[in-house]
This record gives C-alpha cells, sequence and structure tokens, in this order.
C-alpha cells in the first residue's frame, strides 16, 4: 500500500520520462558576439532535449499524430527517413511507446550517428545519396518498407506538418516567452523546414509581422536561390561539410508559410566552420556545423536589422557526433576547408 501511494505521489518540477523531459530549453545569450554586433544574440540549447537535438520535438510529434489518427497501434513500427537526428528522437520514442523502429538514411552522415542509432534499438538502413526525384531517395524507400509491412507507420518528417505544429506549439512559445516579447528576429537553417516554419508562423502571428525571419541556407542547397529569384532559377549547385540541412525542394512544412520569410542567407562553409572552433575557444560551447552555421546567420541578421535588436537561432545539437570528422585534418583538407581556418583555431585540429 504505501509503494502505491508513492507511486501516485505528484511533484511539481517533475516530468514524466523521456517525453516529458523534451523542450523547455535554456536560450542563451552568446556574449561576445552580442558585443561585436550591438545586438542580443541568443540561442535555443536544443541540445539540452533528452534526445540531445532539436528533432525530439518532431519526433514526438509525428508519433502522437500517427497515434491520434490511429495509423499507428501498440506494437506497430515507426519508419523515417531521415539524416540522423530525427532517427535518434523516433528510436528513443519508439522504446518509450513500444514500438519497432526502422531508419532509412543517406550514406554520407557519420558512423557515430549510425552505431547511434543502432544503440537505441533501430534498424538502419544506410543508402545512397540521390535526388529526390529518383525513386531510390531514402525517403522514398522508408516510405515504401512501412507500406509493405502490416502496423506500420512512415512518419515522413519532410512534408508532415505535425513537424511545423510541434515548434508552434511549443519552441516559439518558449522563445516569446524567454525573451518577453522582445524579439526582432529569428533565422536558422533547414531540413525538413519544421522548425524555421513552426517558429516563424507563432512569432509572425504573435508579433503581428513585426518579426523578421531569414532562412539560413549552405551551399549545394536551393533555398537561397529559390527565394532570392521567386523560383526563377532554383540551384543547388556546390556541397557542404555540414550534415542534417540543406534541401533540394521546397518541403510540405515549408510551403505553408513560404511568404512569411522575409530574407535568406547563404553561409559559406568557411565561415561556419571558423565559428564552430571560435564558439569553442570563446564560449565554451561544443556545436556541430548546421548549429554553428545559424550562429553565422544570426550575426548576419543582425548586421542587416541594425544595433540594438534582439535576433534568436537555434543550436540544434552538440559536436559529439561529427567529432572525428570535424576535428580531423584529412576530412577537413578534402573539404577543402583546413586552410580556410583561422590559425588561432587550429589547435583543435587534434585528429590525423
Amino acid at each position: 500500500m504505501m509503494s502505491s501511494r508513492i507511486l501516485q505521489t505528484k511533484f511539481p518540477s517533475v516530468v514524466d520520462g523521456f517525453i516529458g523531459a523534451i523542450g523547455r530549453t535554456p536560450l542563451i545569450r552568446l556574449d561576445a558576439l552580442s558585443k561585436e554586433t550591438g545586438c542580443n544574440i541568443l540561442a535555443k540549447a536544443e541540445f539540452q532535449n533528452p534526445g540531445g537535438s532539436v528533432k525530439d520535438r518532431a519526433a514526438y510529434y509525428v508519433v502522437r499524430n500517427a497515434e491520434k489518427n490511429g495509423t499507428l497501434h501498440r506494437g506497430g513500427t515507426v519508419v523515417e527517413g531521415t539524416a540522423g537526428n530525427t532517427g535518434i528522437g523516433l528510436a528513443h520514442i519508439a522504446r518509450a511507446r513500444g514500438y519497432r523502429c526502422i531508419i532509412y538514411m543517406p550514406n554520407t552522415q557519420s558512423q557515430n550517428k549510425i552505431d547511434t542509432l543502432k544503440y537505441l534499438g533501430a534498424e538502419v538502413y544506410p543508402v545512397p545519396v540521390v535526388p529526390f526525384t529518383n525513386p531510390q531517395n531514402f525517403n522514398h524507400q522508408a516510405r515504401r518498407h512501412a507500406e509493405s509491412i502490416p502496423n506500420a507507420v512512415w512518419t515522413d518528417q519532410f512534408d508532415n506538418v505535425a513537424n511545423l505544429q510541434s515548434h508552434y506549439e511549443t519552441t516559439g512559445p518558449e522563445i516569446w516567452e524567454q525573451t518577453g516579447g522582445k524579439v526582432d528576429g529569428f533565422t536558422c537553417s533547414t531540413g525538413t523546414g519544421g522548425t524555421l516554419a513552426g517558429v516563424t508562423k507563432f512569432l509572425k502571428e504573435k508579433s503581428e509581422g513585426r518579426v523578421s525571419s531569414f532562412i539560413a541556407d549552405p551551399p549545394g542547397s536551393v533555398l537561397y536561390s529559390h527565394f532570392k529569384t521567386k523560383g526563377q532559377k532554383p540551384d543547388n549547385s556546390g556541397s557542404s561539410f555540414t550534415e542534417g540541412i540543406g534541401q533540394g525542394r521546397i518541403t510540405g512544412n515549408m510551403q505553408h508559410i513560404y511568404g512569411l520569410f522575409d530574407d535568406a542567407l547563404r553561409i559559406p562553409d568557411e565561415s561556419s566552420i571558423n565559428m564552430l572552433y571560435r564558439l569553442l575557444d570563446q564560449d565554451g560551447i561544443f556545436l556541430g556545423g548546421s548549429s554553428t552555421l545559424n550562429v553565422v546567420a544570426a550575426v548576419e541578421m543582425a548586421k542587416i536589422l541594425g544595433p540594438g535588436k534582439t535576433i534568436v537561432t537555434v543550436l540544434c545539437d552538440t559536436g559529439h557526433k561529427y567529432a572525428t570528422r570535424l576535428f580531423s585534418r584529412s576530412f577537413l583538407e578534402t573539404k577543402g576547408l583546413y586552410d580556410a581556418i583561422e590559425p588561432q583555431y587550429k589547435k583543435y585540429i587534434v585528429l590525423a
């Protein structure tokens, strides 16, 4: 009897399990960059989600959506095409909910991501990189796999607007509350587009259009050129060392709010890689390439909007999953980035 009463006890600051720990992440002021720009450069520490990335939010919402609409039942299978972090979030949630998890991913992703997914009990299928228009694209292979087995759902993170909704209902409101509504701009890169779309939609509505929103894009992604040319001359030439961001099309999550964006920024790899080491060197913050691209974009947005503004971006995850690449001289040389690293940061290139 005593044990039963203890189990039923409610505590005001205790959350329930993995899912209860998703969200409510800190908003960090990046002091050196704030002083340099004359703006508040604020970054949402999404690496503090329980699965280690911003994608925990979308992973929970797409699974919850499948449960609500009756396409996923007890003992079922969750299938997704992902560059890694959504898969990691889904694998955690599948364990918590009692589902099997199957992941298709581009074979260009770090081995650490693949291993992490396997540690979490997911079945992982790395496949060659081909355009979305190709039937062998990792997303299409994931969809066909889900269609081939009973009680399975392809969560379709790129076009499933439950992804957007996760950020409209959680990330956006958190940013508004944490800044006391004194936010002037938001920018981040996109993979699925869910974070940028959901946060933009919320902040635009809440501020009655006052908050600006910029797309941040790496080389090799089509979004910058698509936005700048109003879709007339989309160009995805080039490539980037970053993982999980950049896109060759306008996803379903982006389509719904595309007209709300105010501008787009193309961020060179050279800037993103130097920001990675700068944030480690000056702030002690260990991030991956997509996060540091976002920070560069926030700085560029601050320059455009002018002094005294408050700019918010997203720190997607830490650098741990990418360390064997980002701190490797040989990897950086293959990407043509080693010589672009500022001399004071080369001390961090400790791997051959």
